[in-house]
């Protein structure tokens, strides 16, 4: 049993903890953890660690706090101690349920925890079952995307550290909504990480981001310990309803039993023993169903997956883009077996990798619902040349037609913030790196990432500026105004047929059926009683339909008559 001040740290030959005022040596226990062997002060207090004979306190890799920044010392944090008010919460599960994605620090003018709670009811006013949170453990610096993370336990302090983060979970709950957070376990951020210090936490390789995390070499047992701990930390301590893992292709795992696998094998102990569902959805660019498989017929077991094809293809469908990886998704016959078999790239070619890509989905035994699709998201918007959302190039029912399809798809939709009200602001990727160089290279990094898509890297946004950041803030006053609340319309009367409409929420496969016609540029999905009908091209169109009544149309209207209905150019339509 290890006490709060413990740490494992086989490497240095000599620990010391440096706690208030006080330094007291640590002895050496098994494992290569060790303890403090002198009193030690009680309540908060901030402390680090002495490793052999450096004199400078290093954070506590399990550190909860992180007051003054990564780089100095961690704060004690009791996370019982919270006064929690949701003990009749009984949970969302997944299925059936729509997602919202926000930036803590760009949501709302104020960029904190408690602001964003001010906002929960416009969340449920569109349908909102569960929020997802972009990451918000600790950074170096004031603002970031949050995915140069750390210290994995320590919530970043500009929000609220981690007491504001109980009251916006429990702030949620109250208001009936779950909350998935976002985390990152594939890499460590690159200023601040004082890990190998401690132990063997990395390993030899890289991947885009950073050096690969050691999950299977020696000493891999403990950095696994130190991941599955800081899943409980957020599911059990913060009482998190689900976590939503970032690039788990990037997790380089040989072991006998994946990361993943053991992950879910232990929320699901955890999830029994509370009684409430705790989802795990994984951003996987492998295109494989390996992920949310369950155990039992050898897959992983996680919940779901992101599908980036889902995206790809109703962006190609409604922008015309096809530079980099949008090449393959010209045809509309692209979107049509997105919706079908749920990947497009199943063990096909894929001309941006320049190879076979994926693996095939058996639609016959998987819900759709395990794939989780978007229209816009932080990567798609934000890793754009300006991060401009498409709001910038598509009119309003070209907007309502992309949340058409993502709201009365087959599958879990995921709306980004403000895409509901035709946000006017750009999501740009922004840092605030302190050291020079590192800043300077993130720039550089940015503007070379963008060679193979073929955008003009003379307009890429500096990430250091802090403009950037105040650029991507969302503004709330536009909701009640011209395109803006004619869209957040649109988005409230979908939600209101997702809670109506049973098809919408159906699970199967089977029970999706589409068509397309290539030159007209007309798409028609089927979904058991339900049609949806778009026009996505230029010129009007007479579709043939099912006989049905008129529920949804977009603004530049849709008339029905018999088994005709008629389209304007953009235009999309609900029948049942």
């Amino acid at each position: 049993m290890t006490t709060r001040f413990d740490v494992w740290a086989p490497r240095p030959s000599r620990v010391r903890l440096a706690v208030a005022d006080e330094v007291v040596e640590m002895t050496l226990l098994d494992g290569g953890w060790w303890t403090p062997v002198g009193p030690v002060p009680d309540g908060e207090v901030d402390y680090g660690y002495l490793l052999d004979d450096d004199e400078t306190p290093r954070p506590d890799p399990r550190s909860l706090r992180q007051p003054a920044g990564v780089h100095e010392r961690s704060r004690t944090y009791d996370p019982s101690a919270f006064a929690w008010t949701d003990a009749a919460w009984t949970g969302r599960q997944l299925a059936g349920s729509v997602i919202y994605e926000l930036h803590i620090g760009t949501f709302t003018p104020e960029g904190t925890f408690d602001a964003a709670l001010g906002k929960l009811d416009h969340l449920r006013s569109i349908g909102v079952d569960l929020v997802e949170v972009m990451p918000v453990n600790a950074v170096n610096g004031t603002h970031n995307w949050g995915y140069d993370g750390v210290l994995w336990s320590a919530v970043t302090e500009s929000y609220g550290g981690p007491e504001g983060y109980q009251r916006f979970v429990d702030g949620c709950h109250a208001a009936g909504l779950g909350v998935i957070q976002d985390v990152v376990y594939n890499h460590l951020g690159p200023s601040g990480n004082y890990l190998p210090l401690y132990g063997p936490y990395l390993k030899t390789g890289a991947n885009t981001w950073g050096d690969l995390v050691n999950l299977d070499e020696e000493g891999s047992a403990e950095v696994r310990r130190l991941i599955l701990d800081n899943v409980r930390l957020w599911l059990h301590d913060y009482h998190v309803d689900g976590l939503r893992l970032d690039a788990v292709h990037a997790l380089a795992d040989s072991s006998p039993t994946h990361l993943l696998e053991e992950m879910a094998i232990e929320v699901a102990s955890l999830s029994a023993h509370q009684r409430r569902p705790l989802t795990l959805i994984a951003e996987s660019d492998l295109n494989d169903p390996v992920m949310v498989t369950p155990r039992e017929a050898g897959g992983y077991g996680l919940d779901a997956q992101w599908s980036d094809d889902f995206h790809h293809a109703v962006h190609v469908a409604l922008t015309g883009e096809t530079e980099g990886y949008y090449a393959d998704f010209e045809p509309l016959g692209a979107l049509a077996k997105v919706f079908e078999r749920g990947f497009f790239h199943d063990g096909t070619y894929s001309s941006f990798r320049e190879r076979d890509h994926g693996v095939p989905i058996d639609t016959a035994a998987m819900g759709t619902w395990r794939l989780v699709v978007c229209s816009q998201n932080h990567d798609q918007i934000g890793n754009r040349a300006v991060g401009d959302r498409i709001t910038e190039v598509l009119d309003d029912d070209q907007l309502a037609c992309a949340a058409l399809l993502t709201l009365a798809g087959p599958f879990t939709p995921m709306l980004f913030q403000g895409e509901e009200w035709a946000a006017a602001e750009p999501f740009q990727f922004f840092t605030s790196h302190p050291e020079p160089e590192l800043a300077k290279a993130t720039a550089e990094g940015r503007i070379k990432e963008f060679e193979k898509m073929g955008w003009d890297p003379a307009v890429v946004p500096d990430p250091q500026d802090p403009e950037t950041f105040e650029r991507s803030k969302l503004d709330w006053s536009q909701l009640e105004t011209g395109r803006h609340a004619r869209l957040l319309a649109v988005y409230r009367r979908l939600a209101e047929l997702r809670r109506t409409l049973p098809e919408l929420t159906d699970p199967s496969f089977s029970l999706t059926s589409t068509r397309v016609d290539e030159e007209a540029r007309t798409f028609v999905l089927e979904r058991g009683a339900v049609t949806v009908a778009l026009n996505l091209g230029e010129e009007p169109v007479s579709l043939e339909v099912r006989p049905g009544e008129l529920l949804f149309e977009t603004e530049a209207g849709a008339s029905l008559s018999g088994t005709t209905l008629e389209l304007p150019a953009h235009a999309g339509a609900l029948l049942r």
